[in-house]
């Protein structure tokens, strides 16, 4: 059986979340003990305060978006011996305690990409929300051929390796809907477990317009691409400036 605290470490992209940060860590840490948070560029204290919590900090110069967040805690991971990582926002929206079912999952089915489901629990989901993640997970399955129920959660658990195999370039919030078909047309077993939808009051990271183009012409792309994805023989990230961290 997989000890996941042993083998999985948190990754937790941040920007500007000084308030949320401390208790967030102190959650996961009840299910992993390494967090690994990435500071994407916040101009309050989000990384000294994450250090005080005991995380791991990878902090980025400027914001580069979502994706460049992510595969910044991918690769600090995989510098760290860890072969899973537990993917969760900053901000709070994810409930750390909903891990034991991503763990669970991948144990029993052998997915190697297990997504959180709030579409269960989506009364919680603000209206416009509710209905754009519908039309866009509908999108996002008609193209991977397979039914994503909530193709826009980031609440997630990966496998490393199929992760460094993946060429995955988006740097914004599109990496959600990417990574889903890229496990899908290398012929990895995605799942979706159900975990608990939360909002807080305050302004959203996400741009309408800025990040709804962003998504459309990543779509135009993979439409124009649809021969599938194939395993790269060596990691293709792109490394982006990194601060010295703890």
């Amino acid at each position: 059986m997989m000890n996941w605290p042993r083998h999985c470490a948190a990754v937790i992209s941040c920007f500007n979340e000084a308030e949320r940060i401390g208790p967030l860590l102190t959650r996961v840490g009840r299910h992993l003990p390494h967090r690994i948070v990435v500071d994407d560029g916040s101009t309050d204290a989000t990384s000294e305060i994450a250090r005080n919590g005991g995380a791991s900090v990878v902090r980025l110069p400027k914001n580069g978006g979502k994706g460049a967040a992510l595969r910044a805690g991918w690769r600090r991971a995989l510098e760290d011996g860890f072969s899973w990582v537990l993917m969760l926002d900053g901000d709070g929206q994810h409930a750390p305690e909903d891990a034991p079912g991503f763990f669970d999952c991948a144990s029993r089915t052998g997915a190697r990409l297990v997504v959180g489901n709030r579409m269960e629990c989506a009364a919680a989901m603000p209206w416009v929300r509710r209905r754009v993640n519908i039309w866009m997970s509908r999108r996002i399955s008609a193209l991977a051929g397979a039914m994503l129920p909530d193709s826009q959660c980031g609440f997630r658990l990966a496998h490393l390796e199929t992760l460094r195999r993946l060429p995955l370039a988006t740097t914004h919030f599109e990496i959600e809907s990417e990574m889903l078909t890229a496990f899908l047309a290398a012929g990895q077993r995605v799942d979706f477990v159900p975990v608990q939808t939360i909002y807080h009051a305050g302004p959203s990271r996400i741009r309408p317009i800025r990040d709804s183009w962003r998504w459309w012409r990543w779509l135009a792309t993979q439409r124009h691409s649809r021969a599938g994805v194939t395993f790269a023989p060596a990691p293709i990230w792109t490394r982006p400036q990194t601060n010295p961290a703890s």
